[in-house]
C-alpha cells in the first residue's frame, strides 16, 4: 500500500503536517497538495488545535513542483484543471496561524509554500530559490507576488530572474524568514513557538492574522480601519475580559477560545 504523501500528528494544541515524499525531496504533486490541503482544513476546523506546523525532512522542505508530472501537460490541461489554484492555495484559506519549519531545499513551489505560511522558521541548512526561469517558466504559485511583498522588488527581481539561491542567513537578512535556528533544533523550536501561539486566545490569533494580511491587500487607511474594528470586537470576547481580569489579579489567564 502506497504511503501517504503527508504525515499528520498532534502535540497538545499544535497540529503537525510532515511532507512525505523523501525519495523525491518532497516534490509537490497533486496528490501531495490535495493531502496537505485536506490536513490543513481538518486542523483548521478542529477546536482542539490552535496552531499548525508544516515541515519536511532534513534534506528538503520541498524541492519544488514535480516536473515529471508536469512535463507533458499543455495549456488546456492546466487551464481546465485549474492547476495551482485548485489545491495549492488551500493554505491561504486557513484562519489559524501556520508555521513553516524549513530545513534543506525550499525551491520553486516549496519556497512559495513557505511564503504562503504566516511564520517561517529556517534551519541553518535551509536554502531558498525560485529557479523556474531555468525551465523557461516563472514562479506561478504566488512567487512573483508574495516575494516582492516580503523582501522588496529589487531582491525579488534578482531571485526570480537569476534563479539565485539564498542560504538561511541571507534569507533572514532579506526578511524572507522569521528566524534561523540550528538544524538539529528546528522541530523543537517550531513546536515550542507553535505551542506558545496556540496557548493564546484563538479568536484573538485569528483577528491578528486577518489584520496583518489585510496590510498586504489594502491601503493603509483601509487597513487601519479594519484593525480598529477588530480591536473593538475583542471587547465582545470572553477571552479578552478574562485576559484583562487575570492581568489585574496577577494570575495566568484561562482562555476558553471564545
Amino acid at each position: 500500500m502506497q504511503e501517504s504523501p503527508v504525515l499528520v500528528e498532534t502535540s497538545g494544541r499544535v497540529g503537525i503536517i510532515t511532507l512525505n515524499r523523501p525519495e523525491q525531496l518532497n516534490a509537490l504533486n497533486d496528490a501531495l497538495m490535495d493531502a496537505l490541503g485536506n490536513a490543513l482544513l481538518a486542523f483548521d476546523a478542529d477546536p482542539a488545535i490552535g496552531a499548525i506546523v508544516i515541515t519536511g525532512n532534513d534534506k528538503a522542505f520541498a524541492a519544488g513542483a514535480d516536473i515529471a508530472a508536469m512535463a507533458d501537460w499543455d495549456y488546456m490541461d492546466v487551464y481546465q484543471g485549474d492547476f495551482i489554484t485548485r489545491n495549492w492555495e488551500t493554505v491561504r484559506r486557513v484562519r489559524k496561524p501556520v508555521i513553516a519549519a524549513v530545513a534543506g531545499f525550499a525551491l520553486g513551489g516549496g519556497c512559495e509554500l513557505a511564503l504562503s505560511c504566516d511564520i517561517v522558521i529556517a534551519a541553518d541548512s535551509a536554502r531558498f530559490a525560485l529557479p523556474e526561469v531555468k525551465l523557461a517558466m516563472l514562479p506561478g504559485a504566488g512567487g512573483t507576488q508574495r516575494l516582492p511583498r516580503a523582501i522588496g522588488k529589487a531582491k525579488a527581481m534578482d531571485m526570480c530572474l537569476s534563479a539565485r539561491t539564498l542560504d538561511a542567513t541571507e534569507a533572514d537578512r532579506y526578511g524572507l524568514v522569521s528566524r534561523v535556528v540550528p538544524a538539529e533544533a528546528l522541530r523543537k523550536e517550531a513546536l515550542n513557538l507553535a505551542a506558545v501561539i496556540a496557548g493564546y486566545s484563538l479568536p484573538a490569533l485569528m483577528a491578528i492574522k486577518e489584520s496583518v494580511n489585510r496590510a498586504y491587500e489594502s491601503s493603509l487607511a483601509e487597513g487601519i480601519g479594519f484593525e480598529r474594528r477588530q480591536m473593538h470586537a475583542r471587547f465582545a470576547s470572553a477571552d479578552a475580559h478574562e485576559g484583562m481580569q487575570a492581568f489585574l489579579e496577577k494570575r495566568k489567564p484561562v482562555f476558553q477560545h471564545r
